[in-house]
């Protein structure tokens, strides 16, 4: 009798979290798409759906329109030059490459934060304004560094005729000239940091040759020359120190 009782008592145990949890009511999520009567709530829409798409690119526009992309390429370069496969790793070159973009930035972000930012925080100027105002540093610094003959290429693809003034270029025609004019002045340093650790490597192939140790790859001997070579003419502060300087 005693055996029965622990039985049911065991099972009352077991069921009654179980009795709890269906006595508790469940939180219903519904995603739908209903007619609406005011135009003012599919503006709204439109406007969330305009601001997700913006922050969904930001990583392309961080990367196009600033001075990331020149950056990113020389490290590369450098590191293929060198010969030593991955190392800085990628995490590493893109986090240096971030820093120093945060650094060249800096007063294009001031200016944004002082002339666009804080007047719209104060209401002291709309959001048409602010977005105005806050796209002039940008405009400004793009172009800065845009060739002249880049710009012409999309100002004659877009077939707008002749601009008199930079300050009627759109920025559908500025960014894309701004991003072959890095992609270019990227691919100068790089070929010039080739150049030397091109040599390095001849000299190491054409000992190695007179030596008759034919099967013996050159990179592998070549290598850590070429690492105390960038070592000894502190090569990382030289290439930032110019990469900072080529956009002040």
């Amino acid at each position: 009798m005693n055996r029965k009782i622990h039985i049911i008592m065991l099972v009352v145990l077991i069921l009654l979290p179980v009795m709890t949890v269906a006595q508790t009511p469940f939180p219903k999520i519904s995603l739908g798409v209903e007619e609406s009567e005011n135009p003012s709530d599919f503006i709204l829409t439109i406007q969330i759906l305009a601001l997700m798409t913006i922050l969904a690119l930001a990583p392309s526009i961080l990367i196009m329109m600033t001075s990331f992309t020149r950056i990113i390429i020389v490290f590369h370069f450098l590191r293929a030059a060198l010969a030593t496969q991955s190392v800085p790793s990628n995490q590493i070159l893109v986090g240096l490459a971030l820093f120093m973009t945060l650094f060249i930035m800096k007063p294009v972000l001031s200016q944004i934060n002082e002339e666009a930012l804080q007047p719209y925080l104060g209401e002291t100027i709309s959001q048409d304004e602010a977005i105005e105002k806050a796209g002039l540093p940008i405009r400004q610094f793009m172009l800065n560094q845009t060739r002249e003959n880049d710009l012409q290429l999309f100002i004659d693809l877009k077939g707008d005729g002749e601009v008199k003034t930079r300050e009627d270029l759109t920025l559908s025609t500025i960014i894309p000239a701004f991003i072959i004019s890095e992609l270019k002045t990227a691919f100068q340093i790089g070929f010039l940091l080739y150049l030397p650790m091109l040599l390095l490597d001849m000299v190491v192939a054409s000992v190695l040759l007179s030596m008759g140790m034919m099967m013996l790859p050159p990179v592998m001997i070549s290598m850590p020359f070429k690492i105390l070579l960038f070592v000894l003419v502190d090569g990382w502060n030289l290439i930032v120190k110019s990469l900072v300087e080529g956009f002040v």
